[in-house]
């Protein structure tokens, strides 16, 4: 059976996507639930009120120079309809910087029955309807995030599968209304195990995630991929950034069709400067690689920036300095040309892994 595939959006969903990805740019993940973002303001003694989630935004998204080194924000739904203090929207700001603004429309995650306490990801209910009225709102991309384990016998097959199918239903939800899909399957870092081990997982969930992208119809052309970086386990010995590029990359020639035109990295508890030292051996690794090799990180763009600022008024101007170097940092990186300089500020290299991460 021959299936004709028509999407209305698809000439806005290739383009939106191919700008995504361009080169010496990247997506800062500034989707943080309310419970997550109140976690990290807690770490500073910043009340989670929603004046203040709005003020910490604002000096992310308002820092001079930063939107340069980026082409996407992904939002938290409160983010995509909040506004600076002199009432201008947070969309409409990052429109005139060229950058486009994309929303978090997964639910979290719930545990998988008959699995050894593995997960798979909610929200599928009424995600159209969302979808169509976050891409009225501004939006312009999507993310959904699903999780799968390293263990003695996990990722279970099930797991493997129920989150490869959900991931693709949502891309090919996100692309009816407007929507470029962010197909984002993490592996956890926690663990002993050897980058030998992540490198199988990893391949393993990628190629039945394009099994299930296929299944599903979705155009190529019009998603982003943000995968782990293939590393060691958590409790596992550190390897080289090369050793974690030459894997890294091989996984993604194993599995990631060409049609794609990027892959987003997400830090997944590496500390800033280790992310981006990652990501910069990636790029610098000579080799086949088909798509544009970028960064979507959150905490690894933010941990500096948080600690300089402390939610105190009087420190605006240095935490908008630590994030302009970070992000300055992860331009350079995917470009293959980051040099170790960037400032190192407080919190730079300082791991960010929590086990069992949930947004």
């Amino acid at each position: 059976m021959i299936y004709i595939f028509l999407i209305c959006f698809a000439d806005e969903l290739v383009k939106n996507a191919a700008y995504i990805g361009t080169p010496g740019k990247g997506i800062l993940a500034a989707d943080e639930s309310t419970g997550t973002i109140g976690k990290r303001l807690s770490s500073i003694k910043v009340e989670n009120v929603e004046e203040n989630r709005r003020a910490l935004r604002e000096l992310l998204f308002c820092t001079p120079g930063a939107l340069q080194y980026l082409s996407g924000v992904i939002f938290y739904e409160e983010t995509l309809y909040q506004k600076t203090a002199s009432g201008k929207l947070f969309v409409d700001v990052l429109k005139k910087g060229g950058v486009l603004p994309g929303i978090k429309v997964d639910k979290g995650t719930v545990e998988l029955p008959g699995t050894n306490g593995e997960t798979t990801t909610q929200g599928l209910d009424g995600l159209g309807q969302r979808c169509a009225k976050y891409y009225e709102a501004g939006a312009r991309f999507a993310k959904w995030r699903a999780v799968l384990k390293i263990g003695l016998t996990e990722p279970s097959e099930l797991a493997i599968h129920e989150n490869a199918y959900g991931l693709a239903r949502y891309a090919a939800i996100c692309q009816e209304n407007g929507l470029v899909p962010i197909v984002e399957p993490e592996i956890l870092i926690d663990g002993s195990h050897s980058i030998e081990k992540c490198a199988a997982v990893t391949e393993r969930v990628l190629a039945a995630c394009y099994k299930a992208l296929s299944d599903h119809h979705v155009m190529l052309e019009g998603t982003l991929l943000k995968p782990n970086m293939v590393t060691p386990g958590s409790d596992a010995p550190k390897v080289a950034n090369e050793v974690i590029a030459q894997f890294t990359v091989r996984a993604l020639q194993r599995t990631v069709p060409a049609a794609v035109p990027a892959i987003v990295f997400l830090s997944g508890g590496q500390s800033e400067e280790e992310a981006t030292r990652n990501l910069n051996a990636i790029n610098k690794l000579k080799t086949k690689k088909p798509w544009s090799l970028s960064f979507s990180f959150g905490r690894a763009l933010q941990q500096s920036t948080l600690k300089a600022w402390a939610g105190k008024t009087e420190n605006v101007e240095k935490a908008r300095a630590a994030f302009l170097c970070r992000c300055k940092a992860n331009s350079e990186a995917t470009l293959g040309t980051y040099q170790g300089d960037a400032a190192p500020g407080e919190g730079a290299s300082e791991s960010l892994h929590v086990k069992d991460y949930k947004y």
